[in-house]
């Protein structure tokens, strides 16, 4: 069980599923030692759990795949992309619009709180998809180094969340991001080339690109 003490346990040490400490808080001097260290909250009710499964879903943002049907889709500029023009709603809309094949989601009141506050200090980062001026899709997440780590997205019209991945990448791409961790593997994110990494591996990347300055601020989308 974690104490007011700013440390975790080595990630190498997590049980089978994943969990490494049990405790804490979501303060923003924790949680950014949380995802440099390899770890992230995930949990229902208290008491915060802190996990660094393995294999991990990340890939290279330069490695991006896009289906050539949803490719030839993007192609028609049906939504406007953003970054960080609207995340405390992108935040509150992955915790509040139902996804396909889950029950509920894991983002509550003191997660919500605890992002915006990353945010305001310049350290999480969201994409947007709109639509006739409505927000109807995105995605957000934490950045520190060359890493974004991915934390929830959500739609509300076909293909929305895909656009702001893609969005996203691309741009993490142009400024030669190293990451784009996705936590865990499905489906969805594997037809984008999101790979596992074993632990080991995902942890080494992660102290190389640790080592690249942090890009914090408002972001904006950015030209080559």
């Amino acid at each position: 069980m974690l104490d007011s003490t700013l440390q975790f346990p080595d990630p190498n040490d997590a049980e089978k599923d994943g969990l490494v400490a049990v405790g804490g808080d979501l303060s923003p001097q924790r949680l950014i030692l949380g995802y440099a260290s390899g770890l992230f909250p995930w949990y229902d009710q208290p008491p915060i759990l802190w996990f660094s499964p393995n294999p991990r879903a990340a890939f290279a943002p330069n490695e991006l795949h896009v289906p050539k049907r949803l490719e030839r889709w993007l192609r028609g500029n049906h939504y406007q992309l953003s970054l960080d023009r609207d995340f405390k709603t992108v935040v509150t809309r992955c915790a509040t619009v139902p996804r396909p094949g889950q029950d509920g989601t894991w983002i509550n009141s003191e997660m919500i709180d605890a992002y915006n506050r990353l945010h305001e200090l310049g350290f999480a980062h969201s994409c947007e998809a709109w639509f006739e001026n409505q927000l109807v899709g995105g995605i957000y997440g934490v950045s520190l180094g060359g890493v974004f780590f991915a934390e929830s997205m959500f739609f509300l019209e076909p293909n929305a969340s895909s656009a702001s991945l893609v969005g996203l990448t691309r741009q993490l791409a142009r400024w030669n991001f190293s990451i784009l961790d996705c936590q865990i593997q499905n489906p969805h994110l594997k037809r984008f080339g999101v790979d596992e990494w074993p632990r080991s591996l995902y942890l080494t990347r992660l102290r190389r690109a640790l080592k690249q300055p942090t890009k914090r601020g408002t972001w904006r989308f950015e030209s080559a």
